[in-house]
Order: structure tokens, then sequence, then C-alpha cells
């Protein structure tokens, strides 16, 4: 292995401690938005999604006769009746003057910017350079996703990513996603609703992150649980290969059920030593999936069979849960969690009814940069559905204060059933309510 290649390793390992740490730190909030990383389900069913497509060129090494990579990546798929998540891109050809990076580093498609499939061939990449490719994926019932149009980083990035260029700001990014949104619909009246950023980048400039242009979108947060290798060069191909399904193998041999629920993640491109061995590596993984009674779905499906991380579909949280977010409500944490047990508090229950109707609100609040109540700054995540909890009656804010963090009382909860949903609920004699108490009270009263 090289130097590089160790550095890269490296370089992600401390990446993801550091992400880790800071996740143990921070508070998650519900959100209209929740980052799909896997679902609860006793299913042998499992999702894999291919970033940075479509691609045109064909495999490196090419083992398929010339074909267009994209197009080797789908038919192997389809002899095992697999449909897969292709992540992609627009174009990438506006992404300059940039220069091409070193070989077999992070910036080896371009210093500045990405460029797909390659830096100077950015013509044989992209939805708008590859139609026929998405059509084709479409007809072989794969589903689209949204890797933005240009591909360019949500907000700084300074490990690994620090010299390349950024998108300046949430309007510049929603723009971005909405020309790709817009190709889609335009070109194959196809409606994108899942997202994933660029390098996973989720910061941008103005105190905003990837979740709020999600929210603008309407989009979901599409991520992965299991990483099916392939984009980190190797000393040999052949290494590149075995490391596709070899980490697979040993998961499955441990634990057969280890992938129910999960999504994988690949890439429809070259690797950073140009190569592509998720074309030889790929029909080995789903001949283990295969072989071990799984089938894999697209995330769209995989998300109708089951929708949170912590709640099997059967489970009676799991129902009630899935019953309101039909009717537009936002009962999940940010992490996909119901978290079934935990106290519902004053903010939680505002959030929960108001969340998608404040996207827009929310960014109000946070670019006026004034408090809507003595104890809720403006960037609080619960900020706007408060405010719009208070509007409409449903809730009271004393002294100008929401008190967003107290429990939520019996009194409070009939006062807010019987405003937002048209009925009362018998008066509890509880001393705190779970969430999953509320949603099946919820639940039965939306009939």
């Amino acid at each position: 292995m090289s130097i590089v290649t160790k550095s890269i390793g490296l370089a992600k390992k401390v990446k993801h401690r550091f992400q880790d740490q800071i996740k143990e730190r921070t508070p998650v909030y519900l959100s209209p938005v929740r980052r799909i990383e896997r679902v609860a389900t006793q299913e042998r069913i499992c999702a894999m999604t291919f970033d940075d497509g479509p691609c045109g060129l064909p495999a490196s090494p090419d083992h398929f006769r010339g074909k267009a990579l994209t197009l080797v990546l789908a038919e192997t798929l389809e002899r095992y009746g697999a449909r897969g998540t292709f992540d992609v891109v627009g174009d990438t050809s506006g992404n300059y003057p940039d220069r091409a990076g070193k070989h077999g580093s992070a910036s080896w498609g371009g210093v500045a910017y990405d460029h797909y499939p390659d830096f100077g061939k950015d013509e044989q990449g992209g939805v708008v350079h590859c139609p026929e490719l998405v059509s084709r994926l479409l007809a072989g019932g794969h589903e689209i996703t949204s890797h933005t149009y240009s591909h360019v980083l949500f907000g700084w990035k300074p490990l690994v990513y620090g010299r390349r260029k950024y998108l300046k700001g949430l309007e510049p990014v929603v723009g971005d996603l909405k020309k790709l949104h817009r190709a889609m619909e335009k070109g194959w009246g196809y409606p994108v609703r899942l997202g994933r950023p660029p390098h996973y980048v989720d910061g941008i400039q103005g105190g905003f992150t990837s979740y709020d242009a999600y929210a603008l979108m309407g989009y979901q947060y599409m991520a992965a649980s299991f990483d099916g290798a392939g984009w980190l060069p190797l000393e040999s191909y052949e290494a590149e290969v075995e490391a596709t399904w070899k980490p697979m193998e040993r998961l499955l041999l441990e634990d057969p059920d280890a992938f129910c629920g999960q999504i994988i993640f690949q890439k429809d491109g070259f690797n950073m030593a140009r190569r592509t061995p998720v074309a030889d590596g790929l029909d080995k993984q789903l001949q283990l999936l295969s072989d071990h009674g799984y089938k894999v779905l697209t995330v769209s499906e995989l998300l109708d069979r089951s929708s949170f991380r912590d709640a099997p579909p059967d489970s009676g949280a799991g129902r009630a849960a899935r019953r309101l977010l039909g009717a537009g409500w936002c009962p999940a944490f940010q992490d996909n969690t119901l978290r079934p047990e935990q106290t519902l508090t004053r903010g939680e229950l505002a959030m929960m009814a108001f969340g998608w109707e404040t996207v827009r609100r929310r960014i109000e609040l946070v670019n006026a940069g004034r408090a809507p109540f003595r104890d809720v700054e403006p960037r609080h995540p619960y900020a706007a559905a408060a405010v719009r909890a208070v509007e409409t009656g449903a809730m009271a804010a004393v002294d100008g204060r929401f008190r967003p963090g107290d429990a939520v009382s019996a009194t409070e909860l009939a006062q807010f059933c019987s405003t937002r949903l048209g009925r009362t609920p018998p008066l509890g004699s509880w001393e705190t309510l779970t969430h999953g108490e509320f949603f099946q009270i919820a639940a039965e009263l939306l009939g």
C-alpha cells in the first residue's frame, strides 16, 4: 500500500473519529429532513447506492467490451433482480479554471473542483451529457437521487479538501440542487426525492446546513451505513476488487442478518487511481447477498418497507409514527430515530406538528437574527415551529417564554390536540408523556 493511500485512509479514520466525538456532544433534534443511513427491519433487504455518475466512459480496466461503466453496473444489478440507487450529478464542465491534482490523491480529479468522470473529460459524465444512460437506468427500475448539479462543496472542508472552492451560502446551494431537479423533471418527468451532499459536507455559510437546503427542496438526506469500498487506491487492481467484497463476506459469516436494512455506498466512477473495481466487484457482492437470501431494493423502496432506524414497521411506535409521517408531520429525529421512550418536550411537540410548514420561516428567523421568545434564540431548531404553534393557538407562551425543553403537560396536550387535530384526547394523569405515547394518541385522533 502506498504512502498516499495510507495517508488518505488515516485522514478518513481521523475524520470519522472526530465526527463521532462531535455527535456524542451534539444534541439531536426533531427534523423534517432525516439522515437515512439504515432502517430497522428483520427482512433480508438492503440498498446499494452509486455516486458521481452517470459515467459514459468504459470500466478501467475494461473487461466489458467498451460498455459505459453505468451500463455495466445496471446490467450486473439486473442479473440478480436487484435495483440500484444512482446518486447522479448534472454537469461538472463549468468547474473551471482548474488544474488536475496528483494521481492517486484526493484531488486526482481537480484541485479546486471535482470533475466527473475525470479532469478534462466532463463531457463523458453527468445527466446533461449522458441522457441515454439516465433513460436506461429508469427503464431498468433503478432510482435516481441528487448528488447536486455541479458537485461543488456546500461549504468549507478543511480536512482533505481545504483547497477546494465551495458554494457561498444557502441560496447558491439550493440553486444548484434546483438545477439538477429541473433537469430530471424536464427530461424525464422524474421527481427526485433524496439527496447526498458532495463528500458529505453539511455546513453551509451563514449558519445553515445541508438539512436546511434539503428541507427547502422537500428531500430526505440519503447517507449510508456500509462502505462498499473501491474508492481507495490499493497496491493492485486485484486488491481493490477484493476490498469491495471481502469485508462483506466476513460480516455475513459473522452475522447473516448484518445487512438487514443497510444502505451500501459505492462509486459509479473512477477511484483515485482511475480504476473501477466496482465493475468487477459488484457481481461478487450481489452473489454473496443473494446466497444469504437478500433482496437489493432502491433506497425509496427500503423506506417504504421500514421508515426509521430504531423502530421496526410492525412495532406500535413504528406504525403510529408512519401514520404521522404520511400526514406531513415530523415524528423522527434528524438521525432518523423515534426514541419512543424519551419524554416529549414542548419544543418537540411544536416541531413535530409544524416542522414542514415552517421551513422557510426558519430561514427568515436566522437571517433576521431576532429571537422570537426570551428563551428561544433565532437559530434554535424549534424556533419557527414554536412561533407557529403560538400563532395558531395550539400552544402558549407566558411572559414571552416558550419553554421548549419543558415536558408537555396533560392540559397542554389537550389544548394542542383540540386546536391542531380538532379532537381532544382523554385528560391523562401522567407525570411525563413519552414520544411513543404521543404517537399513539395523535395517530388515533388523525383517524
